[in-house]
C-alpha cells in the first residue's frame, strides 16, 4: 500500500497530465507490477511445511482474498470523473486480474504461460 501511493505521487509530480490519466496510470502500473510478481513468480521464497506442494503454483495462486486492485479501481473510477475512455482500461485492467482468481482457473495456465 505504501509503494502504490508513493508510485502515485510519483506519477503526480509529472507535469502535463490530468489527474484522471494519474488514476489510470496508477492503475496500469499496479495491474503489470502485479503480473510480474504474483504470476511469473512460482514457489515461495522461504520454507514451507507443506512437503512443496506451492513449488508449482505461483503466489497469485496461493493468495487469496486480494482486495487491493478492487479498491485501486474504485478509487481509479471516482477519480477519473467516470470518464468512458478510462472505464474501459480500468475495467479491462481489473477483469485481467480478476478473472484468474475463479475457481474454474486455479492452477490453469493460458497459451502455456508460466507452465512449467
Amino acid at each position: 500500500l505504501v509503494i502504490l501511493r508513493l508510485l502515485h505521487v510519483v506519477l503526480l509530480s509529472i507535469p502535463f497530465f490530468s489527474i484522471p490519466i494519474f488514476w489510470t496510470l496508477t492503475n496500469i502500473i499496479h495491474t503489470l507490477a502485479m503480473y510480474v510478481f504474483l504470476h511469473a513468480v512460482k514457489g515461495t521464497p522461504f520454507e514451507t511445511p507443506d512437503q512443496e506442494k506451492t513449488r508449482l503454483l505461483t503466489h497469485w495462486e496461493q493468495m487469496d482474498y486480494g482486495i487491493s486492485s478492487i479498491v485501486l479501481y474504485l478509487l481509479a473510477r471516482f477519480h477519473t470523473k467516470y470518464d468512458a475512455a478510462h472505464f474501459l482500461i480500468n475495467t479491462a485492467s481489473l477483469l485481467s486480474i480478476l478473472l484468474a482468481k475463479l475457481p474454474q482457473f486455479h492452477g490453469v495456465h493460458l497459451f502455456g504461460i508460466n507452465k512449467y
